[in-house]
């Protein structure tokens, strides 16, 4: 048995039936010219026939005393390919609409802890010939950011190349990963733990009691800092990126800032539509990856955070920009000045509330400390291609919380950013109105500052 890090048994902890505890990931393909009506039956052929699992591939929770256990992991020799890899078809008229609609049923189950917690599921059947994959694996297993690089490892930039990779089959980057020994991953785990408590006191002490960092508990309650239940609906769609950086050379600020502002826009015109626009500005939740290249297949989590201003108590776009990109430097100094270890704690310390959502009364009597999660995941800036079929779009999906109903998750695809948006389904009512006040935000910020 592996000995668990803290924070990857933290995932497993809180998971419920409310709450599932997976990252997930659509992406939308285009099949090549000459493909014929049996291509997509031999992609998934070429899938199947990868029966070799990395390490991360195989890990499920340890069984102690006949129990399932969520301090360890065990290895299974043997996995079921065909019990994790699925094959599904719409129904008609196969829109995006069907296919989301399937996808939130898909991101709404609970993984399987008897087995290694991964699925990919392969989707025909969309009216215009395209077709799809969903991939979830456990946030205990990898963060939204490895996951995401693993799977853009499968691609290729070749539009010729007929290899089909997957990502349970990868050439791990590096040379040890599937050779830890017992006494080493249980010396890292306990190792983690103890550095975590002076960490955190030297990061409240530095950044939060000194006040250089956006303090949490300042946000205001919203209809999205409540218990949810657990359904889930999802919504994606796919905006330039040539729009954006219009935009940022315009203001002098950042990418990142002005999607924050973009997603700042959208939240106060949906929050308004409903009428429950907070007086006081809403604050989100950054991650920041703290992995480097070479680890990327290591597994666990490896994210800090930052906490940003939205400045949705204000009116002007190009004020409420100019506010975000300022919360965002300062913050960003803060963690800059702190050790990975140190980063690790404060993620820790900001996220350790909603490790007590499921406390009764908690959500109701503690102010949240942020509104959503925003998070910008670098991705490929050239088009990428799958045995010749086009990646047309790479929608990460991530995770709704008690007291986070709502979460934007977005990535590079070539030459769009493809933003995917998870919420409770009975908490977030009409969740796909919010890509048109994306896009209203977009164009009001453009408006402003062009």
């Amino acid at each position: 048995m592996e000995m668990m890090s803290p924070l990857d048994a933290m995932f497993l902890l809180t998971e419920s039936r409310e709450h599932p505890m997976h990252v997930a990931g659509l992406q939308l393909f285009t099949p090549p010219d000459g493909a014929g009506p049996e291509f997509v039956h031999e992609l998934y052929q070429d899938m199947l026939a990868h029966t070799h699992f990395s390490g991360t591939y195989r890990k499920r929770p340890a069984r102690v005393l006949g129990g399932v256990a969520n301090f360890g992991w065990s290895y299974d020799d043997e996995v079921d390919v065909d019990y994790h890899l699925r094959r599904s078809a719409l129904p008609a008229p196969g829109r995006v609409r069907e296919l989301l609609e399937l996808t939130s049923r898909l991101h709404t189950s609970l993984l399987d802890r008897h087995r290694p917690l991964w699925e990919t599921y392969l989707v025909e059947g969309l009216e215009d010939g395209r077709f799809a994959v969903y991939s979830k694996t456990h946030h205990a297993l990898v963060d939204g950011i490895s996951a995401l690089r693993l799977t853009m490892r499968t691609l290729s930039e070749d539009p010729a190349e007929a290899e089909v990779r997957v990502p349970w089959n990868l050439q791990s980057r590096k040379r040890d990963a599937e050779s830890k020994s017992v006494l080493k991953s249980a010396m890292g785990a306990v190792s983690s733990a103890l550095g975590l408590a002076p960490s955190t006191l030297r990061v409240a002490r530095t950044a939060l009691f000194e006040q250089q960092y956006t303090a949490p508990f300042n946000a205001p309650r919203t209809m999205f800092n409540v218990k949810i239940g657990g359904a889930r609906r999802v919504a994606a769609q796919s905006w330039p990126v040539a729009r954006i950086k219009a935009v940022k050379q315009a203001a002098g600020s950042t990418v990142n800032d002005v999607v924050l502002a973009m997603c700042a826009g959208a939240l106060r015109g949906y929050l308004m539509e409903q009428d429950a626009l907070p007086d006081a500005p809403l604050v989100a939740m950054v991650p920041v990856s703290l992995r480097s290249e070479a680890d990327v297949d290591a597994g666990g989590n490896q994210v800090g955070a930052v906490l940003c201003n939205l400045a949705t108590d204000v009116k002007d776009p190009a004020a409420r920009l100019a506010a975000i990109s300022e919360s965002m430097r300062g913050n960003k100094e803060v963690l800059a000045g702190l050790s990975k270890t140190e980063s690790v704690a404060l993620s820790a310390l900001l996220l350790a509330p909603t490790a007590l959502a499921n406390v009764p009364g908690f959500i109701a009597a503690t102010p949240p400390p942020f509104n959503i999660v925003i998070s910008n995941v670098p991705g490929p800036r050239v088009p990428m291609y799958w045995k010749g079929a086009r990646l047309d779009g790479n929608y990460p999906l991530s995770i709704a919380l008690d007291g986070q109903a709502l979460n934007i998750t977005l990535v590079n695809n070539g030459g769009n950013l493809d933003f995917g948006l998870v919420g409770c389904r009975h908490t977030v009512p009409h969740l796909q109105r919010l890509l048109g006040h994306l896009e209203d935000s977009l164009a009001d910020l453009e408006h402003a500052v062009l």
